[in-house]
């Protein structure tokens, strides 16, 4: 099976297309039980506790191994069905208790202090010192300290969580995926033609008339803002809102997942010493406690809020006068505001998306990335999982046109594919021990609408910042000069600090020279025009006060849930609590988005949240230097790639924005990028919230 076995091949891309649910198994037999070999022999006391000795004889076969499942992980996320679920639920288990015992092996753990108290230590680089720091602190919260039933219990609890968190997600999934509404053209007034036509398209495609509305975001978020039948709205909206709870399909209710998941981080958190398990997870943060964490996104939401009120108010106003709805619901929200912003700002969302076309956005993407990071992207074949998926090499812009990474593009929203947008690694950049140097590969992937009619497809500006946030994610991953596997790219890099190039990137999405790159009419090939750029930039800060609310809100939970005791089991009223709190707006007494908040529950922001806030004020300051200097110039564009993409997880992520930007981040440009200055009036009413 080995030489037939592409999970197993060498080369320098994995053959995806050749990848079958078959292979998962015999490849994981086989890794496996070379890492266990590796492992034997690295804790084994003959093996000198040297750097490169333990690089050699572990990292080589459990980056293979890492590297394999991951691409399985992968698969199983963007081209999901029964058999690859079943070979990943298989091996799950296997994987999770073998990496369990690498994280806590007390001989390697022994071995690796020796290393770092010996006199090598003082002879190694400073990327290799923070990973091995990195390392022996990874030890200890891997459980190495733990004895006896413990270290058992602590074993068991890995397993079980990792088995929870995947069906978590399968389940969201699963609910979406298994929602459909049938309806008759007529009753989709109002929602853009495209989306009409993608509706009935797919409704044809299974033999029925009419049009097939699902909960894909690129059906779902046109119908909630332009559709003009409120029942429909109300309909699809309650879907939504009940998907993977108890007032949904009762097979994809999380409810029973969250509560186990929640209890057994408490007892992992107490188990390591830690008073709860937001404590835990912030360990590794910039963010030095969860009190710290609760003020800095408290401070937030107070400046927000009398935005947010006055914002509501307004938008309950135009609904009465305007709308002719008398009582604003959550299903006429979106739909609401669509309207009022076309009235204040006599521009709508729509408006905008015949100029960007998929084609054109990515041109004027690359041309950027290019300018500013002295990169150039070419796109090359390769074999994918999806007819779609696209493929490309990055290379250095100089003379010698060196290559530094590749990725794949995958960005069409399909059943059996995740919801949402992210940027994964395939591999990467690191000196391999027998020295050849391994170039860093990405996923990007996002779920935009698909092309139809014979037209290239069509981007919302919504889904254009989304495209530069998850890139700028795979410029830190693709374009970092770190040869530490453990510390390249996003590797190594504190989580609340991860968001801090992909939301950098979001701001030229504003910047009219590069709108101008980006743009190209569908029909008539015209860029978009200076005077709808002008009213779309000053439609910006709609309503930022409300979604800088949600995020505090969201913030707020995600911590709360984590670090107090007594919540598991909660998961809603909890919710429904912070909602009180912080939002000026009363949720729908059905919503439970608690239960398919994939982020807490199957994506590594558990008490972590807050790093979108966070990391935004740090974007947002770095952005101001290349206001200060000029959008394109060169030099600040070459020392944000050094200090920033480049350095990686080599040093704190601090020292990287110190050495960029030259001082400590600063509050007031996000606070002016998203149009929450207050005055003095304002910030003694803002005073009020808790």
């Amino acid at each position: 099976m080995t030489a037939a076995n592409p999970l197993l091949a060498a080369g320098d891309l994995p053959d995806f297309a050749a990848i079958r649910p078959e292979h998962v198994t015999p490849a994981l037999d086989e890794l496996l039980a070379a890492a266990e070999a590796a492992l034997l022999e690295a804790a084994d006391p003959q093996l000198p506790a040297d750097y490169d000795t333990l690089a050699r004889v572990l990292d080589v076969p459990v980056e293979r191994l890492r590297r394999a499942w991951g691409h399985v992980c992968h698969l199983q996320a963007v081209a999901d069905t029964p058999a690859l679920r079943a070979a990943h639920a298989e091996n799950l288990p296997r994987v999770t208790e073998f990496s369990t015992r690498l994280a806590s092996d007390q001989r390697l753990y022994g071995k690796y202090k020796a290393l770092a108290s010996g006199p090598a230590a003082a002879a190694l680089g400073p990327a290799r010192r923070k990973v091995l720091d990195d390392a022996l602190r990874d030890f200890v919260l891997g459980g190495a300290e733990l004895q006896g039933t413990a270290r058992e219990r602590f074993a068991a609890i890995q397993e079980r969580l990792a088995a929870l968190s995947k069906r978590f997600g399968d389940n969201v999934l699963d609910a979406v995926d298994a929602w459909a509404l049938y309806v008759d053209e007529a009753r989709l007034a109002g929602v853009p033609a495209d989306v009409v036509c993608a509706t009935r398209e797919a409704a044809t495609a299974e033999g029925r008339p009419g049009c097939k509305l699902t909960l894909q975001l690129p059906c779902y978020l046109p119908v909630m803002q332009h559709a003009e039948d409120r029942a429909l709205r109300a309909e699809i909206y309650g879907a939504w809102a009940r998907r993977a709870s108890e007032l949904g399909d009762a097979r994809f209710d999380n409810a029973p997942l969250m509560r186990e998941i929640v209890e057994l981080r408490q007892e992992e958190a107490a188990l390591l010493g830690y008073p709860s398990y937001a404590h835990l997870s912030l360990v590794p943060k910039m963010a030095r406690s969860p009190e710290e964490v609760l003020g800095f996104v408290w401070d937030l939401a107070r400046r927000a809020r009398p935005f947010a009120e006055r914002e509501g108010a307004t938008l309950r106003e135009f609904a009465r006068s305007e709308l002719g709805i008398a009582e604003l619901q959550p299903w006429d929200r979106s739909f609401a505001a669509e309207r009022l912003k076309q009235q204040r700002y006599a521009f709508g969302s729509e408006e905008v998306r015949p100029y960007f076309t998929l084609p054109r956005v990515l041109d004027g993407l690359f041309d950027l990335v290019g300018r500013l990071f002295g990169v150039r992207i070419e796109e090359e074949e390769a074999p994918a999982w999806h007819d779609s998926v696209r493929f490309f090499h990055v290379r250095r812009a100089a003379a010698d046109d060196a290559p530094v990474a590749s990725f794949y593009l995958d960005l069409h929203a399909r059943t059996g594919k995740q919801g949402g947008a992210w940027m994964d690694s395939a591999r990467q950049r690191w000196r391999r021990p027998e020295g050849a140097l391994q170039l860093p590969q990405a996923h990007l992937v996002c779920n935009f609408a698909a092309p139809v009619g014979g037209q290239p497809a069509l981007l919302t500006h919504d889904d254009v910042i989304t495209l530069f946030h998850e890139f700028g994610h795979g410029l830190h991953h693709m374009l970092t000069q770190v040869d530490e596997v453990a510390a390249s790219g996003i590797a190594g890099v504190e989580w609340d600090a991860c968001e801090l190039p992909s939301q950098f990137m979001e701001n030229f999405c504003w910047e009219w020279a590069v709108l101008q790159r980006l743009s190209s009419h569908v029909d008539t090939g015209e860029t978009l025009p200076r005077a709808l750029f002008e009213r779309m930039l000053a439609a910006r800060n709609f309503h930022n006060g409300l979604a800088m609310l949600r995020h505090c809100e969201f913030g707020i939970f995600d911590m709360r849930l984590h670090l107090e005791p007594g919540q598991a089991g909660r998961e809603t009223v909890l919710a429904f609590e912070v909602a009180a709190e912080v939002s000026p707006v009363t949720p729908a007494p059905f919503l439970r988005y608690p239960h398919s908040f994939t982020h807490l529950f199957d994506g590594g922001y558990a008490a972590g949240y807050y790093g979108y806030a966070w990391a935004e004020v740090l974007s947002a300051d770095a952005f101001s230097a290349f206001e200060e200097a000029g959008l394109f110039d060169e030099a600040t564009g070459r020392r944000f790639r050094e200090a920033v993409l480049e350095s990686g997880g080599s040093r704190a992520a601090l020292e990287n924005f110190k050495a960029f930007r030259g001082r400590e981040p600063r509050l007031d440009a996000l606070l002016r990028h998203q149009g929450l200055l207050l005055d003095a009036t304002e910030a003694v009413t803002s005073a009020a919230l808790r």
